[in-house]
C-alpha cells in the first residue's frame, strides 16, 4: 500500500492542509456519464486539492449530484477515469468510501434511534475500534453542537438539527474526504447559516471538502475555490474573488426599462467588448469600472451601479439562472 493510500485509510481529519506537491484528493479525468440518451456528466475533468473546499455550482441539472455519485461509485461512469484520495473508482471504491464521509442530499436518518445511537451505528458500520468508537462519537456530536440532543429520537429533532446531524454522522469516522451533496438545500436562512459554520470548521481543521451547492452565497462564503458546471461540463474555476474579477469586474450597472430601451443597452456595450446580462426587466453591464465618460453618456443616466457578483460571472457564461 502506497503512503497515499495509508494516510487516506488513517483518514485523520486532523492533519494539516497538503502541500502544492501533493496529489489531488480527487481526481477525474474525462468522464462520460449518459442515462439513455441523455448525458449528464460530459467529458469532466476535476481536481479537489487535498486539505481544501471546492465548491462545486450550478444549477439544477447540471450535474453536480451525478458527479457526486460517481465518486462513492453509485453511479458507474461510461468512460474516463476518476481516483479518490488514492483509489481508483470504481475498481477499490469500498476502500475509497471507507475513507471518505458523504453527506448525501435527502435525510436518511433512523428516526426510532436517537441521535447518539444513530451515530454509534455508523461508527461501527466503518469499523472505528471499539475502544475509541465513544469518543469518535463524543466528537461528532460537539461538531454539530448536538452534544445536548445526545438522547433524543430523531424524529423529535428539528429540521436544522437532524441536518447537522447527518453532517456529523459522515463524520464520525473522522475521514479525510467529505462529500457534501446540496448540504443546506430547503432550509431556511438561519439554519443555513448555522451549517455554514460547522462546514467552515471541517475547512479549518483541514478535511477536504467537495461540497455541491445552487446557492451561489454559499459558495461564495465557504470555499476556497469553485468550479462553475454547465451541462454536465466545467465552464469555468478559480477562487470566488478571481473569478468575479476576470469574467465581471469590480462593478456593474443595472439598467431598467421597457424592451427596446434593454436591446439599445445591449447593443451599445457589446459593441464596446463589456459583456452583459439580461435579468427580467433589467439588462446589467460588466466591468463597469472600464467605462469611459462618452460611453456612459450614451448608455445613459438611468444605470444603477453595484458590486459585480459570482452569480454574475455564471450568467454571462452559462446564460442560466442560479440562486
Amino acid at each position: 500500500m502506497t503512503a497515499q493510500r495509508q494516510q487516506a485509510v488513517s483518514a485523520s481529519a486532523s492533519a494539516e492542509p497538503a502541500g502544492p506537491e501533493a496529489p489531488p484528493a480527487v481526481s477525474l479525468r474525462g468522464v462520460v456519464k449518459r442515462f439513455g440518451g441523455f448525458t449528464a456528466v460530459d467529458g469532466l475533468d476535476l481536481d479537489v486539492p487535498a486539505g481544501t473546499c471546492l465548491g462545486l455550482l450550478g444549477p439544477n441539472g447540471a450535474g453536480k449530484s451525478t458527479t457526486m455519485k460517481l465518486l462513492t461509485a453509485q453511479a458507474i461512469a461510461d468512460e474516463g477515469e476518476i481516483t479518490v484520495l488514492g483509489f481508483a473508482v470504481p475498481r477499490e471504491s469500498k476502500r475509497a468510501r471507507a475513507a471518505m464521509g458523504v453527506v448525501p442530499q435527502q435525510d436518511n436518518l433512523d428516526e426510532e434511534l436517537t441521535a447518539r445511537e444513530n451515530l454509534e451505528v455508523f461508527a461501527h458500520l466503518y469499523r472505528v475500534p471499539r475502544r475509541a468508537r465513544r469518543e469518535a462519537v463524543d466528537d461528532a456530536l460537539a461538531l454539530a453542537h448536538l452534544t445536548g440532543r445526545r438522547l433524543t429520537k430523531v424524529d423529535d429533532l428539528s429540521g436544522g438539527m437532524r441536518r447537522r446531524l447527518l453532517i456529523a454522522r459522515g463524520l464520525v469516522h473522522r475521514p479525510a474526504l467529505v462529500l457534501l451533496d446540496e448540504p443546506t438545500v430547503g432550509l431556511d436562512p438561519q439554519v443555513r447559516a448555522e451549517l455554514w459554520g460547522l462546514i467552515d470548521g471541517l475547512r479549518s481543521r483541514g478535511t477536504t471538502v467537495l461540497m455541491s451547492t445552487h446557492y451561489i452565497e454559499e459558495a461564495e462564503r465557504l470555499a476556497d475555490g469553485c468550479a462553475l458546471m454547465s451541462h454536465g461540463r466545467v465552464v469555468a474555476r478559480g477562487g470566488p474573488a478571481e473569478l468575479v474579477a476576470e469574467h465581471a469586474g469590480e462593478r456593474v450597472v443595472e439598467h431598467y426599462g421597457p424592451p427596446d430601451r434593454l436591446e439599445a443597452v445591449e447593443r451599445i456595450a457589446r459593441a464596446a467588448g463589456l459583456p452583459t446580462r439580461r435579468t427580467g426587466p433589467s439588462v446589467s453591464v460588466l466591468k463597469a469600472e472600464t467605462i469611459p465618460p462618452s460611453l456612459a453618456d450614451e448608455l445613459g443616466p438611468d444605470g444603477v451601479r453595484r458590486a459585480a457578483s459570482l452569480e454574475d460571472v455564471f450568467v454571462v457564461l452559462t446564460g442560466e439562472r442560479v440562486e
